[in-house]
């Protein structure tokens, strides 16, 4: 390094320093030590004595500067402890430079002094590089955890030290671009959210420049899934949303600067950048059921034009299954929040309704959100009546849990649209009309492979499904299918009621159940199941027969 030393005035003699001089004789005496001499704690303790010896130097006199390129060394070697001391003796030693103002240049400052604060700029550029690239990237956590916290710390002080710091000028881009290349399972991510990004309003909102500003980059698909998976992460973890400038007060930085305090405006404009850029990286069908399950009230609310999110929403509806749902509800949120115009929710929610539906494991979760969508008085008689005939359809060859979900919400969509109860009791006025009925029956005009909920024709049908369901063989389901068949003097269903049934629920019911009286059993007990006295019985040459064809 460049030293500057100060000359001695002519015909004065230095005198000696006797404190520097036992330090010299311990130094040496140190040196002199056999290393076999001593055991491994032993040398622990010298380790951390010779550091915080040279970092006493630095602060002590400029003459000591080369100490810094000493404590780099070690902070770059491949042991446990004497990197780790070694950084954080080098923060130490480079956050008191910096309040001190020695890395600034002046001016008026001579060429000597702007050598002296180019090589130290360029000492803590090193410093950053070796905490970005072998303590962030280590495998040891330790070694991780130290250089999140010395390189977010060194954010602080250089904002101190900046009178209009700019936080993209400094480290904490380099930090949160790192971060996004980690692997998905790296647990600094998550410490970087808990301690800094979720409490403090100016990480969060240059977090979501950099988000933004990374995947606006070239990157092939791997580092573009990698990245889109770890911002999806950090954004997650935030579940609030700020709703006035009140909101934006907390800071880690001191500076001053309007780069660093947003307006309200500004904040949510970035946030929406990062979260657009996010969902068109190219996500999963998991990180879109991610999303769309905390849609409502954890991404939404940063949008302030929600027609930015219809292409995201159609193409998760796009996937199929659960997340078509998903992406229904987070289109019925936009619909009834915030005045989306969109025809045709209606249509894909009833395309919906397939075979498989009843069968599904999601089935809970889609009648919930079913009755949320349905729950307007000022639905068209017509469309209502199309869910309420295709659900009654496919209620007849659905499981006994499935049914008891269909009976009750069908009860409640007729206590809700008057209009509809035709389709349980139409009386017919021609007597001519009503003989040919009763004497020829008549075909169901409602069309289950039309796709337009309009124009099923089912308001001029029936539900005569709900009465066949009168005999099923289930007792429970045959008692409530009759439901249909009596007043409806009743309040509505609460359909929580109904929508955990299961076989397992329904048996345990049944065997729980106490009985008031015993059940008349009369029977004979065979003797033989598939023999008779000679030779096979009926079932036993049928038995025979099945297994000579296979």
């Amino acid at each position: 390094m460049p030293g500057t030393t100060t000359a001695a005035p002519a015909g004065v003699k230095r005198k000696r320093d006797p404190a520097k001089a036992e330090r010299r004789e311990a130094k040496s005496k140190k040196r002199q030590k056999s290393p076999a001499s001593g055991d491994d704690g032993d040398d622990g303790d010298d380790v951390q004595a010779e550091i915080l010896q040279l970092e006493a130097q630095i602060l002590e006199s400029r003459r000591h500067y080369n100490n810094i390129a000493t404590l780099l060394q070690l902070s770059k070697k491949p042991a446990d402890d004497a990197p780790v001391l070694a950084a954080v003796a080098l923060c130490r030693v480079f956050s008191r430079l910096l309040a001190a103002g020695d890395m600034v240049k002046s001016k008026g400052m001579g060429e000597a002094e702007a050598t002296v604060v180019a090589w130290l700029k360029e000492r803590y550029r090193e410093l950053l590089d070796t905490l970005l690239q072998n303590f962030l990237r280590s495998d040891n956590p330790a070694k991780q955890s130290v250089a999140l916290t010395l390189l977010m710390r060194l954010v602080k002080e250089e904002s101190k030290a900046t009178k209009d710091y700019n936080l993209k000028t400094g480290p904490l881009s380099r930090l949160i671009e790192a971060l996004l290349f980690l692997p998905e399972d790296d647990a600094n991510r998550d410490e970087f959210a808990e301690k800094y990004f979720k409490p403090f309003d100016d990480v969060r909102f240059h977090t979501f420049k950099t988000i933004k500003n990374v995947l606006s980059t070239d990157l092939d698909d791997a580092e573009k899934k990698l990245v889109a998976a770890n911002s999806l992460s950090l954004l997650l973890s935030l579940d609030t949303v700020p709703q006035s400038k009140d909101d934006i007060k907390n800071y880690h930085t001191e500076s001053q600067s309007k780069s660093s305090r947003p307006t309200l405006q500004v904040y949510k404009v970035q946030a929406q950048e990062a979260w657009l850029a996010t969902m068109r990286a190219g996500l999963d069908k998991e990180q879109r059921k991610a999303i769309l399950t905390t849609f409502s009230y954890q991404i939404a609310p940063w949008f302030q034009q929600p027609e930015m999110l219809m292409d995201f929403l159609t193409d998760s509806y796009d996937v199929g299954g659960a997340t078509s749902l998903l992406a229904l509800s987070g289109l019925y949120y936009l619909i009834s929040e915030k005045n989306l115009d969109y025809p045709s929710f209606y249509l894909k929610l009833y395309s919906l309704l397939d075979e498989g539906l009843l069968h599904s494991k999601h089935r809970s979760r889609f009648f919930r959100l079913l009755d949320t969508f349905m729950s307007s008085t000022h639905l068209p008689a017509a469309l209502v009546a199309s869910f309420i005939k295709r659900l009654s359809r496919l209620a007849l060859h659905s499981p006994p849990a499935g049914v008891v979900i269909v009976v009750p919400w069908i009860y409640n969509m007729f206590k809700r649209h008057p209009a509809c109860t035709f389709m349980m009791h139409r009386e017919v006025r021609d007597p001519a009309l009503k003989e040919k009925l009763e004497q020829e029956g008549m075909d169901d005009p409602f069309d289950m492979s039309e796709l337009d909920p309009m124009e099923t024709n089912a308001i001029e049908s029936s539900v005569w499904e709900l009465e066949a369901l009168q005999s099923h063989y289930h007792p429970n389901v045959a008692t409530l299918a009759k439901i249909i068949s009596e007043q409806f003097t009743k309040r509505s269903y609460n359909l929580e009621d109904f929508l955990d049934h299961s076989y397992t629920a329904l048996l345990d019911t049944e065997l729980d159940r106490d009985l008031k009286k015993d059940p008349e059993v009369e029977f004979e007990i065979p003797k033989r199941i598939l023999t008779a006295e000679e030779g096979l019985n009926p079932i036993g040459q049928l038995l025979q027969q099945v297994i000579e064809a296979r």
